[in-house]
């Protein structure tokens, strides 16, 4: 089961995840209590091992948005809703992890062709600690390499994985004293929860892991 920390602000949290066994880490730049400047996320990234993704994560960005970010911070993935994300991502060879928002209808949305990796989370925006329909979710998950996302903690990670069976879970204010600050312990209990019930969980090898596959030199 793969892991991403989102909402990382500085080195020391991002190297208490790396070392609980995040796979990825996610570095906000929308508007948010966990955004992070590039000149921190910038260190943040280059402080990553080879095999640990840095994702820059945006909600409705303009493509200069997200070029001005690529420019400064070398990152992995993309993260945002499709539009001038997705021309960014053509644009300069970084995959695009797209978000969808749940919803009624969300499964039949989903283009025939589709098989991910996608991000779920609730309707609205991320980073609130809602969570989507897990049932919507799993039939999602049926369709597509599914990352996880919305409403998870350490409490309730193991449950959602065996109910909605996805490649990888996201968790960012799970696992925080207060917003935008990470918690050692709450990361370490999150991803031993995770781990745990994804060693048992059977899923169609086409969406199993690796979703945040990381192929490039060491930073």
């Amino acid at each position: 089961m793969e892991v991403k920390i989102c909402g990382i602000r500085d080195v020391d949290a991002a190297r208490i995840a790396v070392e609980a066994g995040a796979t990825a880490i996610g570095l906000v730049f929308a508007e948010s209590p966990r955004r992070v400047g590039p000149v921190e996320a910038a260190r943040i990234a280059a402080a990553l091992p080879p095999d640990v993704a840095a994702v820059a994560v945006f909600r409705y960005p303009s493509r200069d948005d997200v070029l001005r970010v690529l420019a400064a911070v070398p990152v992995d993935f993309i993260q945002a809703e499709r539009g001038a994300a997705a021309l960014a991502a053509e644009e300069t060879g970084v995959p695009l992890l797209p978000v969808l928002h749940d919803g009624p209808g969300l499964v039949e949305s989903l283009p025939a062709d589709e098989s991910g990796p996608v991000l779920l989370e609730a309707a609205g925006r991320g980073g609130r600690g809602v969570r989507p329909d897990w049932s919507r979710a799993a039939r999602l998950a049926e369709r597509c390499s599914l990352v996880l996302a919305g409403g998870l903690g350490p409490d309730n990670v193991a449950d959602a994985i065996r109910r909605v069976g996805p490649a990888a879970v996201d968790v960012s204010s799970g696992v925080e004293s207060r917003p935008g600050v990470k918690d050692a312990q709450r990361i370490r209990a999150f991803i031993r929860e995770a781990r745990a019930a994804g060693s048992d969980l059977s899923r169609p090898a086409r969406f199993a892991p690796p979703v945040f596959r990381v192929v490039r030199a060491p930073r």
